[in-house]
């Protein structure tokens, strides 16, 4: 209790002192190094206190783009720790995006299955959609049940779970399967509030501008593909 009351004490001092720069109050170059010289002790403190290491359970949903890109920029930064990553895509899978082809270089440290046939109204097939996200979820199960993955990315399963074709149910029990340091990444719009309770880190993309709806720009690639 006493480290968790610190730890409180800790972040309220680290807002107090802020973080500085040319709107910081101080007048003279002394004060202000006085300050940040302060801040650095209790970012230190604070630092040192988490010690703790587990295995995350990470969620980017809302209705803004970067969902994916997201995910994929936490499967480059594991990769390049030499860890292994699995990356399993549930609605897309009609096309194959850049990040998929600039990856391969990481060679068999990448498993990347594509299981999707693209959105709804493109695969216009109910069934076909949902045997195709069960087969992404048994996929999903392999690795997520094995302990040679620092990291597995579940595409789009929000949005399978949004549509029926995968029930909330499943997808808790199958995180508990992972091993204690996995981290798993759920993407997609909509996520629900019971995968949303039981993550560590959610993070909710905003729209503010979107150039398809707002200008007529087609997607393009680097940006959407």
């Amino acid at each position: 209790m006493n480290n968790e009351v610190s730890g409180k004490e800790l972040d309220q001092e680290a807002q107090r002192l802020g973080q500085g720069g040319d709107f910081a109050p101080e007048k003279t170059e002394e004060s202000y190094k006085i300050r940040m010289s302060r801040r650095k002790e209790i970012q230190q403190k604070r630092v040192a206190e988490r010690s703790k290491e587990k295995g995350l359970i990470i969620v980017f949903t809302g209705q803004g783009k970067g969902k994916t890109t997201a995910a994929l920029g936490l499967a480059l930064r594991t990769l390049g720790h030499g860890a292994n990553v699995a990356i399993i895509q549930f609605i897309k899978g009609g096309w194959e995006p850049g990040e998929a082809k600039a990856l391969r270089s990481f060679g068999k440290a990448l498993s990347w299955h594509a299981l999707g046939e693209g959105f709804t109204w493109e695969t216009q097939d109910r069934v076909r959609d949902k045997a195709l996200v069960e087969k992404a979820w048994d996929k999903s199960l392999t690795y997520l049940k094995s302990n040679q993955n620092k990291l597995v990315i579940l595409d789009e399963i929000n949005v399978a779970i949004k549509l029926g074709y995968l029930s909330i149910d499943q997808v808790l029990n199958g995180l508990l399967m992972r091993p204690a340091l996995t981290h798993v990444v759920l993407t997609g719009r909509g996520a629900s509030k019971e995968l949303i309770e039981r993550a560590d880190l959610v993070t909710e993309m905003t729209l503010i501008h979107h150039p398809f709806k707002e200008q007529g720009v087609k997607a393009q690639p680097g940006i959407e593909f």
